[in-house]
């Protein structure tokens, strides 16, 4: 998008990065369709922002113009096409800026959303209090719009993200924000399941969101993290997948299938992992252990050491859970598992500041595992990167760190109503074909962990050589 330079009195461009972000409490976030923006405008109070687009064949102009609700979140004021000319929609888009002395008054029948910040007589987590500190104050801002993004969020929505149920709320926010992003129409029609998504094709799925939590609650801010199994065989069928296979199962049995609204239709559900301190940095092959009863141990063939699939059809433990969910067609009503490894506070602070956020008298540093795509590696390739540095920038198209980067969709071959890959199109999808795994990911980069370190301006940054090559510690 060509960002706007024209600047009079009480209107000025609106940078990409809070475009980029305002964008997402659109019905379609990112995606314009036929109409791209080649011009973005706000008022000098911040209120009210103006697009004016384009038709890539038609080439005639319309305008965009949002402005904030008394609750904060977005209405629409404003949606023209078939405008002259760019003059002309600029007139129109100065005119409503300029008006914008106040903000819009609540529809009727409608309640004004909960604020983040009004806390009631509720005792707020040490998770969601690390959110005021200086480090973190992009990642509260960034997570507040993405709240107020959300089409219809449960009534107790604020009231959970400030307490116990911080992180299913942190996933709700960044399934929206990376679905959005993708240019996917994403709608709360019904209580459940959570989200509907329908491309501009006419293809649509539904997805439940759910987190795989600890039996015995732990600090997330403080605890220490949790190590990898030891051994091939314990990382991929041991604790972890029994806790997947507890949580989907929980999900499962609720047969949001058999919803009216949900028959005949895909049917995933997004899963992000809590079950342990930082356990989603290595819980990832866990749940391929446990969907597809995969897993990989290193053999040496022609002088090199490569990884080799493995499979089993039970988990580990003394109960002998099954493996392999996606095995055969028991299950046949799950399209899919959508997964990241990424849904932490980090992630919040990460996507604006590489897009250019002030980053004050802090640096933001990631270090991890970049996914080795060389036939049978058996690991990743080591980075250590400040996320406002140009190599940190260039890895992804759009020059800074996407929603979707660490977006996986785990296909079930036996689906009644697969999930097109093409409804979900910037994410890494795995999927059987001919008896094999295979792996299509939209971004050449794909990061296997990560973990993000905070530091003060005048700290060293950090190198490879200052972590231990199995240094998985938390994001």
């Amino acid at each position: 998008m060509r960002l706007g330079n024209h600047e009079t009195g009480s209107i000025k461009p609106l940078p990409r990065l809070l475009f980029d972000i305002y964008a997402l409490a659109l019905p379609r976030g990112h995606g314009f369709g036929q109409r791209p923006p080649i011009g973005a405008w706000q008022s000098e109070d911040g209120i009210s922002y103006g697009v004016i687009t384009q038709h890539v064949k038609a080439r005639d102009i319309g305008i965009l113009v949002m402005r904030r609700r008394i609750d904060h979140t977005w209405a629409e004021i404003a949606n023209e096409t078939g405008l002259a000319s760019q003059d002309v929609a600029m007139i129109k888009i100065e005119h409503l800026l300029r008006d914008a002395s106040s903000k819009e008054p609540m529809p009727p029948n409608t309640a004004p959303r909960p604020a983040l910040t009004d806390f009631g007589d509720r005792e707020t987590s040490a998770v969601f209090r690390t959110l005021a500190t200086p480090s973190h104050l992009v990642g509260a801002w960034t997570l507040n719009q993405l709240y107020l993004a959300m089409p219809s969020p449960d009534k107790n929505w604020a009231g959970d993200c400030q307490t116990g149920n911080f992180h299913t709320r942190l996933w709700e926010a960044q399934l929206l924000a990376s679905l959005r992003e993708q240019g996917l129409l994403v709608t709360q029609p019904h209580p459940s399941p959570d989200f509907r998504i329908e491309n501009r094709k006419g293809g649509a799925a539904w997805i439940e969101a759910v987190t795989a939590n600890p039996t015995i609650p732990y600090d997330h801010v403080n605890a220490r993290p949790s190590t990898q199994p030891e051994g091939r065989d314990a990382l991929f069928f041991g604790p972890a997948a029994l806790r997947f296979a507890k949580t989907l199962g929980n999900k499962l049995q609720r047969g949001y299938h058999l919803l009216p609204h949900v028959k005949g239709m895909p049917f995933a559900i997004a899963l992000a992992d809590f079950h342990a301190p930082a356990s989603m940095i290595w819980s990832r092959e866990a749940l391929i252990g446990y969907l597809y009863g995969l897993g990989a141990e290193a053999q040496d063939i022609d002088g090199k050491r490569v990884a080799v699939s493995t499979k089993s059809t039970d988990l580990l433990g003394n109960k002998a859970f099954p493996a392999g969910l996606f095995a055969d067609n028991r299950h046949k009503e799950l399209s899919a598992i959508i997964f990241s490894n990424a849904c932490s506070i980090s992630k919040l602070y990460r996507v604006p500041i590489s897009a250019g956020a002030d980053t004050q008298e802090f640096r933001y540093v990631r270090i991890g595992n970049f996914f080795d795509r060389t036939p049978g590696a058996l690991g990743g390739i080591p980075f250590c990167l400040d996320i406002t540095s140009k190599e940190y920038q260039s890895l992804w198209p759009q020059g800074y760190e996407p929603w979707s980067a660490e977006f996986e969709v785990f296909h079930n071959p036996h689906a009644q109503h697969p999930l097109p890959e093409a409804l979900i199109p910037e994410a890494t999808h795995w999927a059987e074909e001919h008896g094999e795994m295979v792996c299509r990911a939209f971004y050449e980069t794909s990061i296997l962990w990560s973990q993000t370190r905070i530091l003060n301006s005048e700290d060293r940054i950090p190198t490879l050589d200052d972590f231990l090559p199995n240094d998985r510690n938390a994001d």
